[in-house]
């Protein structure tokens, strides 16, 4: 069994999203077979916590208009670590001391990553796209 399609979509707009803040190392992995509770784990990091703080804001944003809203989110007041929760995808964007220190991805190292090199943006409600804009 593999991560649902609705899941990595999710998941690559999330990264997407992250690399957009200027996340770093940004990847993501199917752990369906290893966790019965989510899919997908994307991880970042930031450099800062001001960053981090960006970048999840950025992540919870994209994925609101795609009607994905978080069921819970912790870690947000240290700003070293912030965990959202959207139940088919968890998102793990950390400082990048915490990322080496806790190094999740070796954690699951036995999962299957994600290939997230084809990753495009949907288009947003509201925003026109290039082509749109080369016309007018």
């Amino acid at each position: 069994m593999t991560a649902a399609d609705h899941s990595i979509q999710l998941a690559k707009v999330a990264a997407l999203a992250a690399e957009e803040k200027l996340a770093e190392k940004v990847l993501a992995i199917d752990v369906s077979e290893q966790m019965p509770l989510t899919d997908v784990f994307v991880i970042a990091s930031a450099p800062s916590e001001r960053q981090v703080g960006a970048i999840v804001d950025e992540v919870e944003d994209r994925l609101r208009e795609l009607g994905s809203k978080p069921i819970r989110r912790e870690g947000e007041r240290e700003g070293r670590w912030v965990l959202i929760d959207f139940g088919d995808i968890i998102v793990h964007v950390q400082h990048e001391e915490e990322r080496e220190y806790y190094a999740l991805e070796r954690l699951w190292k036995d999962c299957p990553e994600i290939d997230l090199a084809t990753v495009t943006a949907p288009a947003r409600p509201g925003v026109a796209g290039a082509d749109e804009a080369d016309e007018a």
